[in-house]
């Protein structure tokens, strides 16, 4: 997020030094700006961003809980879902290694949330996260422990399933099933 953030402000930096001649001053509201807060996955997130409210929650194992905020298509033909992964129990908990499924080209990159599904019941089928080139699962990786109330944003990639598929089930080893509104 920081590097698309400097490489946006070059570009509209070299944009504004073009030959144009100078306007007078104007009235124009003045510019808002955020400080940037680490969360437990040690991403940034403005602090004046409210978190969105969440179209599913999947409750998990002692104390677990994925709030799923979106779940976008995008015009290249991948599905992204989004959320925060909260520790609600009173003590520091361990992701549970299920949670990156049991695929051997996934387990060799660590925690992960490799072993989600979206199963789509209109057209009968299962979607599973995408993998690069090395196999590793394109979802939030590294999960290990989360601090008592403690939440980490995360994100898992699919390919997507057709348009006319508006709902599906979002499953996760040790979690819930859901459903969730394709946008």
């Amino acid at each position: 997020m920081a590097t698309a953030a400097i490489a946006a402000g070059l570009i509209l930096g070299l944009a504004g030094c073009g030959g144009e001649t100078q306007q007078p001053p104007q009235d124009k509201p003045k510019a808002t700006t955020t400080t940037p807060r680490n969360t437990a996955s040690g991403n940034t997130r403005p602090q004046s961003e409210e978190p969105a409210a969440p179209i599913a929650v999947l409750k998990g194992q002692e104390g677990f809980e994925l709030a799923i905020t979106s779940a976008e298509r995008d015009a290249g033909g991948f599905l992204t879902v989004k959320g925060s992964l909260k520790n609600t129990s009173d003590q520091p908990r361990a992701v549970p290694v299920g949670t990156r499924g049991n695929e051997t080209e996934v387990l060799k990159h660590g925690n992960s949330l490799g072993g989600a599904t979206l199963v789509d019941m209109q057209g009968k089928k299962r979607y599973y996260v995408l993998r690069d080139t090395d196999g590793r699962p394109l979802t939030t990786t590294g999960l290990d422990i989360l601090g008592a109330g403690e939440a980490a944003e995360v994100f898992m990639q699919f390919p997507a399933p057709p348009p006319a598929t508006t709902d599906v089930s979002l499953q996760l080893p040790t979690f819930d099933p859901a459903t969730i509104k394709l946008s």
